[in-house]
Parts: C-alpha cells; sequence; structure tokens
C-alpha cells in the first residue's frame, strides 16, 4: 500500500525531519539547507517520498493514513461483492461450476505484462514517480511462500495463483491456473515433499478475494494443482485462510471461520472444526445473520509445539479488539480441551490483536508479534503505530513469561526508513501491523530471527540487537541520490511484508520474503553495511512471475524508438501506474504510490490520466516521461476535481473516472459530486472541471461512462451491509438541469447491490447497459434469490430488463459494448461475452487464468481487447478470431 499524497501543498512552520538516521530540528529555512532540498521541504524528492518526508515531518493527517487508505480499500472490495449480505459457503464453488458449463468463444488470450516491470526506471524519474527508491523490478503482492533445500521455490500472488521456480528463484512457472480460486492465504511444504495451497487472502478478516478452500499438490516439483486435489468438502469455501501448518499427522488451517484440521495423509472427508470461540457467529449458526459474524472467529495463527506436537497454540483475535481476542492452547488436540492462555511477563492481555507465532525448531523459544487493538482504535494521526511489541517466551511455553524484544521504537533506531519524528507524529515502523507481518527463525539457531512488517527486521541476538536489512526504500537516506552515478544505496525489497522461507540453492541457505512488490532472497548469513541494510538482497521478479494487481488497462495508438503499435498502461496496488510502450520488452512506472483508474488518448496513448486514489488524478501528454534526471520538475498536472480546495471531494478509495467514447476531449468523473471536463488533455488544474450533480450527501460514484454527452453514473452510500442503498443518475454534458435520479426502489427489477459498470451502445446512447457486482442473494443472507448481473435499458434509463440469461452467478466489475453490439463482460472469475444479436453468454476465448478481471477496454488501433486483472496481469484478446 501506498503512503498518502491526496495533501498537495506543503506549508510548515517549525519542522522535524529524518534523514540516514539523523533527527534534524529546526525552522523550515534549516530543515531543507541540511536535506539539501528547494523552497518547500521534499521538493527534490519524487512525489511519493516527498509525502512520506511530510509526514515524518510532522503533518498529523498523513500519520497513519496509509494504513487507513489499505483498510478503506479492502472493506470497499468486499462492501461490493457481498452487500447487503455475508456470502455464504458453496457461492463460489456453484459460480466456477456454472462458468465451466458455458462454451468458449475461438481465440486466444495472450500476457501483454510477462515482462520485468522496473519501478526504478529512469525514463520516468521525475515529481509523481518513486523511481531510485531502491526496489527494482517489481510484481504483485506475494502472500505465500515454501522453499525446499534444492533449489525449488514456491511464491503465490494475492490474487494471482502458484508459481513454480526450480533455479532458487526465476524463471517462474504457473502450476494452479487451473483452480476456481487464485486467492492466497498460505503455502506450505510437508514434511512428505507435498505442497500444500491454502485459498482466500485473509488480512484479519478484511480481505479482497474469499477462496475455494485447500489444495494438496503431491508432486510440487513437476505437477499441477487441479481442482480433484482439494481437500475436504465445501466446508472452507468463501472463507479466508491465514496459515496452514502441521503437526501430529494433521494439517491445521488458521481462518476467519475458527480453526480446523484435516488428515494430512489424505484429500478425502470433511474439514473438522478444532476450535471456534463464538460458534453462534459461524454460517448456519443463530447469529450467521449479525452484522458483527464475520468478526467474531478470527484465528490468526497457529503452531504446534516442536516438543510435543499434541500441544497446539492459536492466536485468535480481531484487530478492533474484542472479548475472545487471546492465545489460545490445548495441551493434547487429540482430547480438545481449548482454553484461553493466562498470559505471563510483559506481553499485554488485555491488548491482543492481530498476531503471528514462530517457534525455534528446538520449541526453546517461542516468539511473537503482536498489533495493539488499542492503538488501532485511537483516531487516525494520533499514533506513530500499531505494533504492541515483538516477545519471545524464552521457555517456549504461550504462558509466558513473555520479554519485550522489540518495539515501534527500538525497530525506527534501527536503521528503519520509518523513523518517528520528534513530535510523536508520522509514520513508524508498525503503522500497518494489523496488515504487515510475518515471522520466522533460522532452522539452525534459535536466535536468529526475521521479522517482517512494513519493512524487513533482522536480530541475530535474540532480539537484544536489530538491524532493518530491508528498508521501506532508500528515499532520505544520505547516501540516496536521483541521479544514478551519484546514488550509493543498496538495493533494498519493496515494502509491506507478508511472507517468508528459508530454503537452499547449491547447498547455500537463503531466506526469501515476499511482499507487495513480489519476492527477494538473500543468504541466511548474509551481509549488512554500516547502517544495518543488507547488501545483497537479489531480486527475483524477473518478468516471468505476472502476479500484478490492476485497478484499471488504459490503451492508445503509440509510437516509440521508431516502431508504432498500441501502448498500455494502468493503475495497480501499491506499485503506480504501468507503461508499456510500442516495441518495448519491458515497463517502467511514470506514477509512484498506488495506482487507480486510468484512461489514454485512442490515438495517443502518451496523452493519459492517471489516478491515485480518491480521484487524485495527474494528466500528462508525453507519458509522464523524464526529461531531466536530476530535476524535481513534472511533466504531469495535479487535475484532481475539488469544491473548494484540493482533497475534499469524497470519493471511493478507487474512484471512477472516463473520457467520451466519441470525443476524448469529454471527460466525467465521479465522487459525491458528478464532474465534467471539456478540455481533454489541455486541462491545467482541477478547477478546469465543472462540477454538474451532486449525487446526494454520503452517496459517492462507483461507476461512470459518458457516451455522445450522455452520462450514466452509478452510486452507492451507505455502501456496507448496514442500510446498504445504491442508485443510478442519468443527464446531460453541458446540462446541468438534466441530471435526475433514476427511480430505482420502485422499478423492481433492478437488485439492491452495487453499480459495478455500465456499457454505451456507440451507436445509440440511450441504449445502455449495466452490471452488477456480488453474488446474487440467495449466496447471502436475507430474503430474495435469483437476481441477475447484467441488465439492459432503450430509454436512457427509464424501464430495465434482465439480460442476465446463462450468466453464471458471479460478481461483476465492467462491461463494454462493441461497436457491433457485443457485450464484453468482466467479472471475478472470467471475461464474458455475449454476440451481437444473442441473448445467451459464452466464456471470451481460452487461456486466460481464472482471476478477477476489473476492467475491460477496447483499441482500435490493434482491433483488441485489453484486460486488467487484479492479480495475473494485463491481458489482450484479438476480435479478428
Amino acid at each position: 500500500m501506498a503512503v498518502s499524497r491526496r495533501k498537495r501543498t506543503i506549508t510548515l512552520g517549525a519542522a522535524a525531519a529524518l534523514v540516514a538516521g539523523l533527527v534534524v530540528v529546526g525552522t523550515n529555512h534549516e530543515v531543507q539547507e541540511v536535506l539539501g532540498l528547494a523552497a518547500e521541504p521534499g521538493e527534490g524528492l519524487p512525489h511519493h517520498p516527498r509525502e512520506m518526508l511530510e509526514a515524518m515531518m510532522g503533518e498529523s493527517q498523513e500519520a497513519g493514513e496509509e494504513a487507513f487508505e489499505y483498510s478503506t480499500a479492502v472493506g470497499q472490495f468486499a462492501q461490493a461483492r457481498s452487500a447487503p449480505g455475508i456470502v455464504a459457503p458453496g457461492a463460489y464453488g456453484a459460480a466456477f461450476t456454472q462458468l465451466k458449463g458455458l462454451s468458449a468463444t475461438a481465440g486466444q488470450w495472450s500476457e501483454i505484462t510477462k515482462v520485468p516491470y522496473n519501478s526504478d526506471d529512469p525514463r520516468y524519474r521525475d515529481y509523481a514517480s518513486n523511481s531510485s527508491g531502491g526496489a527494482g523490478n517489481v510484481t504483485g503482492r506475494i502472500t505465500g511462500l515454501a522453499a525446499d533445500n534444492a533449489g525449488h521455490v514456491y511464491a503465490a500472488g494475492a490474487n494471482g495463483g502458484v508459481w513454480r521456480s526450480s533455479t532458487g528463484g526465476g524463471n517462474w512457472a504457473p502450476i494452479a491456473d487451473q483452480l476456481p480460486s487464485l486467492s492466497t492465504g498460505d503455502l506450505a511444504l510437508a514434511a512428505d515433499g507435498s505442497l500444500w495451497y491454502a485459498t482466500g487472502e485473509a488480512n484479519t478478516g478484511a480481505t479482497s478475494y474469499v477462496g475455494s478452500g485447500v489444495y494438496r499438490l503431491a508432486d510440487p516439483r513437476g505437477g499441477q494443482f487441479t481442482p480433484d486435489m482439494r481437500v475436504g468438502g465445501a466446508e472452507l469455501e468463501s472463507a479466508v485462510i491465514q496459515k496452514v501448518r502441521f503437526a501430529g499427522g494433521k494439517v491445521w488451517a488458521a481462518t476467519n471461520r475458527g480453526l480446523y484440521t484435516h488428515d494430512a495423509a489424505s484429500t478425502t472427508g470433511a474439514w473438522h472444526l478444532e476450535y471456534a470461540p463464538n460458534p453462534d457467529y459461524l454460517p448456519g449458526g443463530p447469529k450467521a445473520s449479525d452484522p458483527s459474524a464475520a468478526y467474531k472467529n478470527i484465528v490468526n495463527d497457529v503452531a504446534a509445539d516442536p516438543r510435543n506436537p499434541r500441544h497446539v497454540v492459536a492466536a485468535i483475535a480481531w484487530r478492533g479488539g474484542d472479548s475472545y481476542n487471546g492465545f489460545y492452547e490445548t495441551a493434547d488436540y487429540t482430547a480438545g480441551g481449548w482454553k484461553k492462555v493466562n498470559l505471563g511477563g510483559a506481553i499485554p492481555a488485555d491488548d491482543i490483536g492481530f498476531a503471528t507465532f514462530a517457534f525455534a525448531a528446538d520449541g526453546s523459544k517461542l516468539y511473537a508479534i503482536n498489533q495493539s487493538p488499542k492503538l488501532y482504535n485511537k483516531a487516525v494521526g494520533t499514533v506513530n503505530s500499531y505494533l504492541d511489541g515483538i516477545y519471545v517466551s524464552n521457555n517456549g511455553s504461550p504462558s509466558g513469561p513473555w520479554s519485550k524484544i522489540a518495539d515501534s521504537t527500538k525497530l525506527a533506531n534501527s536503521g528503519s526508513a520509518l523513523k518517528q519524528s520528534i513530535g510523536g507524529k508520522g509514520y513508524g515502523p508498525g503503522i500497518q501491523a494489523w496488515y504487515n507481518q510475518f515471522l520466522a527463525v533460522d532452522p539452525a539457531n534459535p536466535n536468529h530471527v526475521y521479522a517482517g512488517l512494513e519493512e524487513v527486521n533482522e536480530t541475530t541476538d535474540g532480539g537484544a540487537n536489530w538491524k532493518v536489512v530491508g528498508p521501506y526504500w532508500n528515499f532520505s537516506f544520505g547516501c540516496w541520490n536521483p541521479d544514478d552515478s551519484k546514488n550509493t544505496c543498496q538495493k533494498t525489497t519493496h515494502s509491506d511484508q507478508h511472507s517468508i522461507a528459508v530454503g537452499s540453492y547449491q547447498d547455500k541457505p537463503y531466506v526469501f520474503v515476499g511482499n507487495d512488490g513480489g519476492l527477494y532472497r538473500r543468504p541466511v548469513q548474509g551481509s549488512t553495511d554500516r547502517d544495518g541494510h543488507a547488501t545483497d538482497w537479489q531480486n527475483l521478479n524477473d518478468g516471468t512471475i505476472d502476479a500484478l494487481q490492476y485497478y484499471s488497462v488504459s490503451v492508445g495508438k503509440d509510437t516509440y524508438n521508431g516502431k508504432t503499435g498500441v501502448g498500455v498502461s494502468g493503475g495497480l496496488q501499491d506499485n503506480g501506474a504501468s507503461m508499456l510502450r510500442a516495441g518495448e520488452t519491458a515497463m517502467g512506472s511514470p506514477f509512484g504510490g498506488d495506482g487507480g483508474d486510468s484512461l489514454a488518448d485512442p490515438d495517443n496513448a502518451c496523452r493519459q490520466v492517471q489516478e491515485y486514489v480518491y480521484l487524485a488524478m495527474r494528466a500528462t501528454q508525453n507519458c509522464n516521461a523524464n526529461t531531466n534526471p536530476d530535476s524535481s520538475a513534472s511533466t504531469s498536472v495535479d487535475i484532481q476535481p475539488y469544491t473548494s480546495s484540493p482533497g475534499d471531494e469524497p470519493a471511493r478509495f478507487i474512484a471512477p473516472f472516463a473520457a467520451d467514447d466519441h470525443n476524448a476531449n469529454n471527460w466525467i468523473a465521479g465522487g459525491q459530486h458528478v464532474w465534467f471536463n471539456t478540455k481533454g488533455f489541455g486541462i491545467k488544474s482541477g478547477k478546469d472541471w465543472q462540477n454538474a450533480f451532486d449525487l446526494g450527501a454520503g452517496h459517492v460514484a462507483t461507476a461512470v461512462s459518458l457516451s455522445q454527452g450522455v452520462a450514466y453514473v452509478g452510486w452507492c452510500g451507505p455502501c456496507n451491509n448496514q442500510g446498504f442503498t445504491r442508485g443510478i443518475a442519468v443527464g446531460k454534458l453541458g446540462d446541468a438541469n438534466s441530471f435526475h435520479q433514476l427511480n430505482l426502489p420502485a422499478d423492481g427489477v433492478l437488485p439492491n447491490r452495487y453499480v459495478a459498470g455500465f456499457g454505451v451502445d456507440p451507436a445509440n446512447p440511450n441504449h445502455a447497459f449495466v452490471a452488477f457486482n456480488g453474488f446474487s442473494r440467495r449466496w447471502t443472507e436475507g430474503p430474495g434469490a435469483g437476481v441477475g448481473h447484467v441488465f439492459e435499458t432503450t430509454d436512457q434509463g427509464a424501464t430495465w430488463k434482465d439480460v442476465s440469461a446463462n450468466l453464471p452467478d458471479l460478481p461483476a466489475n465492467a462491461l463494454k459494448v462493441l461497436s457491433n453490439g457485443a457485450l464484453v463482460l468482466a467479472t471475478d472469475l472470467a471475461t464474458l461475452y455475449r454476440p451481437a444479436g444473442a441473448t445467451e453468454w459464452q466464456r471470451m476465448g481460452n487461456g486466460l487464468p481464472t482471476t478477477a478481471v476489473l476492467d475491460a477496454e477496447y483499441s482500435k488501433t490493434d482491433n483488441a481487447v485489453y484486460v486488467a486483472t487484479h492479480g495475473r496481469g494485463i491481458w489482450k484478446f484479438g476480435l479478428t478470431s
């Protein structure tokens, strides 16, 4: 997740800043002189680190905002797919079965972004870029890692499935593309060499996508996962799984619906619920419909005592705090008898949140990372970190006594790029402790521990001393310089750590880490510089692993280095916006931070708009190319629409905007208001937007379209399960009086679910389609069943009819009407196609992995459809086939 850049103006009085471990205090001018900056703090830095510097200099509104933004993002993904109800077990399995029953069109999808993506590409080193931060090549979030002692490494993307390398990392090949879910909770190798894949990404219960269960691959070195390898029945469908572990011949699964076990030697038979602290809130229970049901049985981790595999401990808690939060254990799992542990020592028994365990290999020590619900519940901007601390029980008992061996301040003073300012504000290590955690002990040394938060931390003396071997980035360190020839910083990892494994390659032990930018390795006995930063990270994101999590795709004609073709760009989770120029074999990042929605001129791909989040938009006419590596001057302009000051327009995390499909200079954007721009790429600032319509207090746009001046806007508000409402507004460009809300509650046709996208007939703007996200209400608590996902109007929204027909019951995300009247529909499991004049849907082509498709665009340059997946990159389908 990226640091916020919502605030555009930096006006500080007395300031405090951190550079290369040094806290500097003084006036603006004095701080600038020490930092070597220009007229304002951070002006010499790219935009992303500039905002981080602002946070460290004491801007309280920035503190903690990154964690808040990720929480918002995952919450909104869940809202779209579940409101107004909770998805029940069986939904994904049924949808997948329906999908496989559809016929497929001819033609093959091709992967566009299976190329290296260099976040440090100097072609885009300017104000809006993160280039030179030190992360190098990146891919999407890696939430599962496993490695053996023969060079085989297995990496699993957040929504990208499992990848295998036989060379200690690199030369990756996907091995799970046949499964109904590619969302990853965990990945683990069993003692018999089998690989276990737990689907359903779990971040203390607020995740992007649930899964379809756990799968076991007996021969991971040469085999592929298939649906018939699922362990058990549907017990863990539509759940999320934080960890799988092995003990006593059992595989243990820590899920958001309790702690489960299964025979590790078999895939048959049902999963057994070992323990749930509040079983009444489980699906089928008397309190399953309670709004808080999803947060009542969250198991974050489970671990078995190496000295006694029947002794099992579990970390069970909701990150925001609940009466059941705590550590639990059973002295003999074969006899049951789970009990809450009476914690002793320094660990606070009344402040246990999201926690991760790691036993030493001999069981002599038990380590734990603990996130603090008390800190988490304080107002954003009032705390440096949500980390309570890192602890050790030196006798290996979950009762302790526990000793605190690290907290945010100690880690900050160990070479962190997130050192807190003396004013008590700003980011500190652990600001995302509810989301970023891994913990591992060197199998050969019980005092050698790796702890992942936003950064990679390491101790070799049991926690007495720590080194930040993988800092957040290199910006603001004294070694950093935007000029590569003068930048002496070591390469680092991408930020936001999620997974870790220890394995060997060519008889040398390595530690592998997975984070929001992919995966990296270094020797277990690695080297560091005088600041404690590792000098030997190897980047494993070689372009063969494409786990990129796109929110959007935009395409246009492009000529680059004498070659003419299609330029492809798109916004990514925590990896900015990528740009692939015509004829190139590698991508760069012209915009840093998070990437959101995007648009490009069909006749010139370098004329484009990229969103950060919340409608923070920038426009460029030259791909935001860097014209001077030593300069902070930008070739893009800030065009965020606002009513009185930048950042005041309420909007979704990924807020929608689009260009008129008949006039690339007419744009629409949606927050609480509907905004128009008729200047196209001649726009100079956010003031050039026209405020056309107020959707209403508490309402925010979820989808917009503009065709021949006719606008369709979908909204929700409230957007969560409690009081969920939605609506559609229609109006015309240049005629504010024409805007009106459609009377949806009275039409009796359109479902009360999230409005995800519109498709408008290019020949007739009164003829349009709307796509709804979420599963049909038959898969959620509450009345009603069998409602559809796609609806059609021929009278500008006055009346609608359901045209879902044989469409599988799965969330729809985007809709495109082609010039011949055919429909392209992007859904959570596939891209679907309805030929012109037909009523039945087909799967569109072959070869596209079963993952969430969030956006679809048409390219007239090569007569092709491009889709953005949230976990497997961008793909292309040529319509001539």
